[in-house]
């Protein structure tokens, strides 16, 4: 039987996506091994705990990788927004608000377990693009899910390979408080829990909407106008060009984000309008 195009297109993906995947797992054990850069171990960790997650639901819960995955990925955001609030709010105890956000501290300082949490991240990153290349948990020809993890390693690693923007980074991930919500709705959707007229499925659409804006779209936007701003302050060097890169990619996969979370919305509200039509 012949291969459709989508098919041919899903195996070109993989074998991309595959490659580039097992080029970032030579470069960080090289600097792991030959470089003595044993920090970098918390990559390791991040991956082997994530991994263990995806075992212990995958044997005690469910066997379908889409739950799995959606399950860890959903522990993932849960650990990641706490740890993020956590290092922010106790920046913010020792230096003030204003002084948080000075141009120095955002790019050479390193917050206390900032570097820590962003390896850790970078190691569930790792997990997730080589489970859902695995299982195929992906479409199109261009998968973005695929893309955006792609852009997260190259921007962490190159951040963690020379100790800086780690603070920029760390304030980028406040969008995954935005992730939980989007979890939470698939594993729900995934558990049949439908009803568009429940009082938890409505509280959810509020939360989702909220954290949508203000964690993930108003955030991303706010740390680009900054980098803009503070352009003349970064050393000539790819330190720029490569955050301006990262969060342009970021905020145009947010766009289509955005999207397609309206369109999940709508087409949850569908079925509540036909059901007042039939009563009518």
């Amino acid at each position: 039987m012949p291969r459709t195009h989508q098919s041919l297109g899903s195996t070109k993906a993989a074998a991309f996506f595959s490659a580039t995947l097992l080029l970032w797992v030579v470069s960080v054990f090289f600097e792991i091994v030959f470089n003595k850069r044993t920090e970098l171990l918390f990559i390791v960790a991040g991956g082997c705990f994530y991994q263990l997650a995806n075992w212990v639901i995958r044997f005690c819960v469910s066997r379908d990788p889409l739950f799995v995955n959606t399950s860890v990925s959903l522990l993932h955001s849960a650990i990641t927004s706490t740890s993020v609030i956590f290092i922010l709010v106790n920046q913010w105890s020792v230096t003030g608000f204003k002084r948080m956000f000075d141009h120095k501290q955002l790019v050479e300082g390193t917050w206390p377990w900032a570097y820590q949490a962003l390896c850790f991240s970078c190691g569930y990153f790792a997990y997730d693009q080589r489970d859902m290349l695995k299982y195929r948990l992906y479409s199109g020809f261009i998968p973005s899910i695929l893309v955006h993890h792609l852009l997260l390693l190259i921007c962490f690693t190159l951040a963690l390979y020379r100790h800086i923007t780690i603070n920029y980074l760390i304030l980028t991930l406040i969008c995954e408080l935005h992730s939980v919500f989007l979890h939470v709705r698939k594993v729900r959707r995934m558990a049949g829990v439908r009803d568009a007229k429940s009082r938890v499925v409505k509280v959810e659409w509020i939360l989702n909407w909220i954290m949508f804006v203000f964690a993930r779209l108003v955030s991303h936007i706010l740390i680009t106008g900054k980098l803009v701003k503070d352009a003349s302050k970064f050393d000539k060097g790819i330190e720029w060009p490569l955050a301006m890169l990262g969060m342009a990619g970021m905020n145009f996969l947010n766009a289509f984000l955005g999207v397609d979370l309206f369109n999940a919305f709508m087409k949850e509200k569908k079925p509540q309008r036909n059901d007042a039509k039939h009563d009518e």
